[in-house]
């Protein structure tokens, strides 16, 4: 009896731990949110829409940043998306337990949980020293290197959950292994493969330390990808660091519109997902 107790209240004290670390994680998740809408909100407009950042002490939008970041991101998925799709449907289709494989996936792992300081720092190194000047195409390359982790690894995984009688009965009409994977083994796992890049795009529309080392910043209206760009995160780096009230609260406002389509590109992954475990 006296163990039976000894239990009952070890699982209460365990079970009463996990509630209040749920309880203490939400509570800053929730005060975040309502911070940033407070803020966001007010600032939010037409002109935030329609005119670039302004000078110190007058009025503007926020229309280049926006412009520049869905550029850079368009950018870097396209060159990112192909090159991690082809290395994940190699991992799940063709080597799946060759060496090579394994080396593959590692150094995937690695990259998927590489600081993205460090890979902005990286294409420095090899792209705006050697150009000699910061530029769009340098902050897509920078997102496009945080993406390929992301598609080879959901690549991978949804390709490995395609079950292999498909792929035989394929192969047993007499089809060639590359047509199989494209039309049997790509259309089975294609909610999956969405999701991952719907994913991908998520992570890079937030990301400020990559362009701060490669697209810098521009406060003009610019779809130059050979000179520095306007993106979101810079610009909301530079005016919340900036004394003008006016800055901060398009500061806020960017932080709002990132949140939403980080939002909203969560909302539409998770329904794609579930659309095809349901299928």
């Amino acid at each position: 009896m006296a163990l039976y107790e000894n239990r009952k209240r070890a699982n209460a004290i365990w079970l009463g731990l996990c509630y209040a670390s749920v309880v203490f994680g939400l509570t800053f998740l929730v005060l975040i949110l309502i911070t940033l809408f407070w803020n966001g909100f007010s600032g939010l407009s037409l002109k935030v829409f329609t005119q670039s950042t302004p000078a110190p002490d007058s009025e503007g939008g926020l229309l280049n940043a926006i412009v520049g970041s869905l550029i850079i991101t368009i950018l870097g998925v396209l060159i990112g998306t192909p090159l991690g799709i082809l290395a994940g449907t190699y991992m799940a289709e063709y080597g799946r337990n060759s060496k090579l494989a394994s080396v593959v996936r590692f150094i995937n792992d690695i990259l998927l949980s590489a600081p993205s300081i460090v890979v902005g720092l990286f294409v420095y190194q090899v792209m705006v020293t050697r150009m000699g000047h910061f530029s769009g195409i340098a902050g897509a390359v920078a997102l496009a290197v945080i993406v390929i982790p992301i598609v080879v690894r959901t690549t991978e995984n949804m390709l490995l959950l395609v079950p292999g009688s498909l792929r035989e009965a394929a192969s047993a009409l007499g089809l060639p292994r590359s047509t199989v994977v494209q039309r049997i083994a790509y259309k089975a796992a294609q909610a999956g493969l969405i999701t991952g890049v719907l994913l991908a795009i998520a992570r890079v529309s937030g990301e400020t330390a990559p362009l701060l080392f490669t697209a810098l910043n521009n406060q003009f209206f610019s779809t130059d990808l050979n000179a520095p760009m306007a993106s979101l995160p810079s610009i909301i780096f530079q005016f919340a660091m900036s004394p003008y009230k006016g800055w901060q609260s398009l500061a806020w406002t960017g932080a709002l519109l990132i949140t939403l389509t980080v939002l909203g590109l969560s909302i539409l992954a998770r329904t794609l997902s579930s659309q095809g475990r349901t299928r």
